[in-house]
């Protein structure tokens, strides 16, 4: 009989027969790799060549050590302690992980409510009603709340215009059923950002003094009810970058404190009655950084003003980010908001609203609305993600970037200070204009697919069949604009369908493969994934034997654009002849897939008029071939 040691791990280390990594070792390693690219630099410089720029001037380096990481003086502290980057609350949400919040916009009461509490029966465990022009009118509002517990369900209302109309209904309800709120609810009063979104700001002082009115209500009545909400949703809607939706949020909060200590709350009292929103994204290191970063920043907001101790937890709300929900192939939606809503999680998100997949689409049908509350509910049930208090913690990458992203955006704060304060740096346009900046950058991104979009401008799959919903609300508008990553390729596929519903073929290009499979395969298949992107349906001619032969398959596709595709070497013998003869067959516009070279001068006297390749603006590209075949705008 074998007698196992009590300890039998003990001494035991995975690399024990492995010399240490240096950081000298790995950069000439790396050097090495980069040389091999064709990239000739020295050591010393092989991680800054490595480093990526993500926004905002930030930089994510290729390795990040205990050197790399933030200055201890700016130390994330402990969970439930200032400042409360790791969160607001000594157990995180390890007891019962985040509120599970399901947002509904439909305007019918009786719809509204046959929703919601399917969602409440079924893992929702709190609502975010629109209410007034954008979802239920404020008389539907009693209808749709109909058997829903007051006192267990948190009600977050989303109402504008009609705040102080919907809350009166609220209390009403309250007063009607003798319960008092479920603790977590929200009146959803933010002047400034509803004039973000709608341009108002005459009426912004009068709006505030109401919303600090109803925070003194909450206060002195409903003590479970919080009155306000700084939502960063219309700058990040706007294609603002992490620190300026960090910073505007800031700059809102402190708005909101100065009218609310001037309406005679304390300072604790008023930090109590602020909820933060922020948009939680698809890159989930950068979602989990803004959410430490927040955390951090209004703590030492709250230290300025003279807060207690605990008074500067910043409560926060995330949304899956209504800017990365594309329209086309909208299934790969459930794997964009599965990632935001597991980096929500990890950065200490309060409560977590995850947008159904075909919310760009209009509203959502009750397949969609079940996978986006199963998406929380599997991360917290199955994952146990919400178990684990701050699980990026310690991550040197995840250290850093949470600095840098809280000094950046301290520094755009105190740029809007400034400026004379939100309401100011709204009206005078420095933050619309500062957005647009730094979305004319993403977009540019997107249009040359260095930020590529998977169903839109990678991988697009013409032969779809399109989601159709009811339409949603129109949501509030005049302020600062709405941006979406695929609008560029969904103007471009519009384009293509009213084509195709005019005429009954979508518009083609003739794909000419030259040479062997092994020569023509990789560049087919970027001219088809690029052409598609714009709604050109790609005609492949499997190999061209001769120029003859591609003539005849080009004539017979009934294409009108060419795209010659093949290997370097390829080109140089045979590109010339073939794009002459396509030429004369008709073909109005010939496009060779990869960079010209030296041979340009040639290929375009042969008939070729415009290169295709990685990085190109394949927006333009697309638009310019639409617009010379006649397909409308």
């Amino acid at each position: 009989m074998t007698v196992l040691p009590d300890r039998p791990f003990e001494g035991f280390t995975l690399a024990g027969d492995f010399p240490d990594a240096t950081h000298e070792e790995w950069r000439r390693l790396a050097a090495g790799v980069l040389r091999k690219a064709g990239k000739d630099v020295p050591e010393t410089a092989a991680e800054d060549t490595l480093a990526t720029l993500v926004e905002d001037g930030l930089t994510v380096r290729p390795l990040h050590t205990a050197e790399t990481a933030p200055d201890p003086a700016s130390a994330a502290g402990f969970p439930g302690f200032a400042p409360f980057v790791r969160g607001g609350s000594p157990a995180g949400g390890a007891v019962a992980g985040w509120d599970v919040r399901a947002r509904h916009d439909r305007p019918d009461p009786a719809a509204a409510n046959e929703a919601v509490l399917a969602d409440l029966e079924h893992g929702t465990t709190s609502l975010w009603l629109a209410v007034g022009a954008s979802g239920v009118p404020v008389g539907g509002l009693a209808a749709a709340l109909d058997g829903v517990l007051l006192d267990l369900a948190p009600v977050v209302l989303d109402a504008g215009d009609d705040t102080g109309a919907a809350a009166s209904v609220l209390f009403d309800l309250l007063r009607a059923g003798g319960v008092r709120p479920a603790p977590g609810g929200n009146l959803g009063a933010d002047p400034l950002g509803h004039a973000a979104r709608t341009g108002g700001w005459d009426i912004v002082p009068e709006r505030l003094r109401a919303a600090a009115a109803l925070a003194r209500d909450c206060h002195e009545e409903w003590p479970e009810l919080r009155a306000l909400t700084v939502d960063a949703l219309p700058y990040h809607e706007a294609g603002a970058s992490a620190a300026q939706e960090l910073g505007c949020s800031l700059a809102t909060g402190v708005a909101l404190l100065r009218e609310l200590t001037a309406a005679g709350l304390p300072v604790d009292a008023a930090l109590g009655q602020l909820e933060f929103r922020y948009a939680a994204g698809a890159d989930q290191f950068l979602t989990i950084a803004k959410l430490r970063a927040a955390r951090r920043l209004w703590a030492r907001v709250a230290e300025a003003c003279g807060a207690g101790a605990g008074a500067g937890a910043q409560r926060q709300h995330a949304v899956t980010s209504p800017v990365m929900m594309v329209r086309r192939d909208p299934w790969v939606n459930m794997l964009r908001t599965t990632v935001a809503a597991l980096a929500a999680g990890v950065g200490g998100a309060d409560a977590v609203t995850v947008l159904p997949f075909d919310h760009a689409l209009g509203l959502p049908d009750a397949f969609a609305r079940r996978i986006a509350r199963n998406t929380s509910t599997i991360l917290l049930e199955e994952s146990g993600v919400g178990r684990v208090i701050d699980p990026a913690g310690g991550s040197w990458y995840v250290e850093r970037l949470t600095d840098d992203l809280a000094h950046t955006a301290w520094a755009w704060f105190q740029e809007v200070e400034g400026a004379g304060g939100q309401l100011a740096a709204l009206r005078s346009g420095l933050v619309g204009e500062r957005i647009a900046a730094v979305w004319e950058g993403r977009r540019r991104k997107l249009a040359t697919r260095r930020e590529p979009v998977t169903g839109v401008s990678e991988f697009p799959l013409l032969s779809e069949r399109p989601l159709v919903r009811d339409p949603a609300p129109m949501p509030p508008s005049g302020g600062l604009p709405r941006v979406r990553r695929d609008e560029a390729f969904e103007a471009l596929r519009s384009r293509s369908d009213a084509f195709m519903a005019e005429t009954g073929a979508r518009p083609k290009v003739f794909v000419a493969a030259l040479g062997p499979a092994a020569a023509h395969t990789a560049r087919a298949a970027f001219a088809a994934n690029l052409f598609a992107a714009g709604g050109i349906e790609p005609v492949h001619d499997p190999v061209t034997v001769d120029a003859a032969s591609a003539a005849a398959a080009f004539t017979a596709s009934g294409a009108e654009l060419v795209c010659l595709c093949s290997s370097d070497a390829l080109y140089a013998e045979r590109a010339a002849e073939v794009a002459e003869v396509l030429k004369a067959a008709g073909a109005r516009r010939i496009y060779l897939a990869g960079r010209p070279g030296e041979l340009r001068e040639s290929y375009e006297r042969a008939g070729v008029d415009e290169f295709v390749f990685a990085g190109g603006d394949a927006v333009a590209v697309l638009t310019r071939a639409l617009d010379l075949i006649g397909v409308a705008p």
